[in-house]
């Protein structure tokens, strides 16, 4: 990791440490450093490595080796001055393009598929930056059929309407007139084609699912998460 350094953070480090505050406070623990790399658009990984390895030299942050959430922010002389890099209209732009406001629509189920009534309860506003890919949509999980996958009864799933999706993704699915959330994948061709809707919870069994039997659609893909009880998980996963 290299000694210790009096070398105030630069500009472009506050923004990695932004993306963890938030992050953190949106989710209850903290991001890997593949969704730093992603959420901050880097072109690999390894740039957020080389920034949290500066920023753990000057006492920033501290990054636990062998822990993909490892990383906790500290209280640094630098706290009062962050954000001081850019001005003040340029964090109003900076804030602005970040937020993101998303329907909230009923409810999915993370476990036996709930009757889909669609309805907009409300808007929710999020930060663009915590998810994979843009979102256009949240949706209210119940049952905890994903919990192994991080995804907890009374999450909000962020979901990109996608009717193209691979085989692993945890995606919004609807059989009939019914929806749920579960991870996708495709077994068998032709007449022996099955859906199989695998969850994350070892209690529990995948749905295979005959689409010559029942109507398949997918709704989304999940690209992210909003935990509204933040207090819920203290531990990171």
């Amino acid at each position: 990791m290299g000694p210790p350094t009096n070398r105030p953070p630069t500009a472009r480090q506050l923004r990695v440490v932004e993306f963890i505050r938030r992050f953190t406070a949106a989710r209850g623990f903290p991001p890997t450093q593949a969704e730093i790399a992603s959420g901050l658009q880097f072109r690999s990984v390894n740039a957020a490595v080389q920034h949290l390895r500066l920023l753990a030299r000057k006492g920033v942050l501290s990054v636990e080796p062998g822990r993909a959430r490892g990383i906790r922010l500290l209280a640094s002389p630098y706290a009062a001055a962050e954000g001081a890099a850019e001005t003040a209209a340029e964090t109003a732009a900076a804030d602005g393009a970040r937020r993101l406001v998303l329907p909230l629509i009923g409810e999915v189920a993370a476990g036996v598929p709930l009757l889909a009534v669609e309805q907009h309860e409300r808007r929710v506003e999020v930060d663009r930056a915590l998810f994979s890919a843009p979102a256009d949509f949240l949706l209210r999980v119940r049952g905890d059929s994903m919990i192994e996958a991080g995804i907890a009864p009374g999450d909000l799933v962020a979901v990109q309407k996608t009717a193209s999706v691979r085989d692993g993704q945890i995606v919004v699915v609807r059989l009939d007139d019914e929806v749920t959330v579960k991870r996708w994948r495709v077994s068998g061709r032709g007449r022996a084609r099955r859906v199989v809707l695998e969850p994350a919870n070892a209690r529990l069994q995948p749905i295979v699912v005959d689409p010559a039997r029942t109507h398949v659609a997918i709704e989304g893909l999940v690209v992210g998460l909003v935990r509204p009880r933040l207090s819920v998980q203290r531990n990171p996963p």
